[in-house]
């Protein structure tokens, strides 16, 4: 079923449809950038992100005859997290941006285990000590149009493509009970990011959105009928330095996950998986414009 935290971010894209009638514009250059130089057809921006992200929830199962698993409640994913986050763009003339992006997530826990769990049909006992490791690291690139004509402002839809770099990993501590799931697949997906003024000043405020909802095989990145959905929402809010250095602050929210069986497994395992996720970070960043 489609949540409403999905069907949210969808919906503006819809929302957007509209406003294709406008002009152009990108992510603006800085007068006194030192990484570009005025009137030239492209232009380069760099980011970085670092700060803290939460875990909201998290539950998992492996094998139809698995135990669903709480992360949070059972698997120590009740700490702060560290959180980063790389980006690069290319503009191209007023209106085209291609974005590359790194978003590394690798949360390694340890948990005295408070019920027996069963994985694959690996059977962890009660009271013993398990090391859980969830690692969904992802790359992205995007293109996108802006549909803005004043160069301080970006309204901008366009398309992404994510590659999923997934290892999920279940292991006793004395060594003698291990499961893995490894996995790596695109996923295609929806996007928009807004960039607007705040004062007179050179301050501004931004939001993006990544989202996809796919029940289909091929569509979802799977060989199989996964159903699978993400949605990666920010709202961020900057100021300007010198040289074309802005440094922002940034609320982020990603959710997703799957749920069906997949072709690819190692008996005893079946193939069931279900898996969502829901993050919350803060973080602070610089760009170079």
């Amino acid at each position: 079923m489609l949540s409403p935290v999905f069907a949210s971010a969808l919906a503006l894209f819809t929302a957007a449809g509209p406003l294709m009638g406008t002009a152009h514009a990108t992510t603006p250059v800085a007068k006194d950038s030192v990484l570009n130089k005025a009137k030239r057809p492209y232009a380069v921006h760099l980011s970085a992100e670092l700060g803290n992200v939460a875990v909201l929830s998290h539950r998992i199962q492996f094998s139809k005859s698995g135990t669903m698993i709480d992360y949070v409640d059972e698997g120590g994913q009740d700490n702060l997290f560290v959180y980063a986050r790389l980006q690069s763009e290319l503009s191209l003339g007023d209106r085209h941006s291609i974005v590359l992006l790194y978003q590394p997530l690798n949360l390694v826990t340890k948990a005295r285990l408070s019920r027996d769990l069963v994985v694959d049909g690996a059977r962890f006992d009660k009271g013993s000590g398990m090391q859980f490791r969830y690692g969904f690291d992802y790359y992205r690139v995007s293109y996108l149009y802006d549909l803005q004509e004043d160069p301080e402002r970006e309204l901008a839809l366009g398309l992404s493509l994510q590659i999923r770099n997934a290892t999920i990993e279940f292991e006793s501590l004395n060594g003698n009970t291990f499961r893995a799931n490894r996995d790596i697949g695109p996923v295609p997906v929806l996007k928009l990011r807004t960039r607007q003024p705040l004062g007179a000043k050179g301050a501004w405020w931004g939001y993006e959105v990544d989202g996809f909802y796919a029940p289909i095989k091929y569509i979802n990145g799977s060989g199989t009928d996964v159903v699978g959905a993400i949605v990666d929402t920010s709202a961020k809010v900057g100021i300007p330095l010198s040289m074309g250095t802005d440094v922002f602050a940034n609320l982020r929210y990603v959710g997703g996950g799957a749920e069906g069986t997949s072709d690819d497994n190692l008996p005893p395992a079946d193939g069931w998986v279900e898996n969502w996720i829901h993050l919350l970070a803060f973080s602070v960043g610089v760009q170079l414009r």
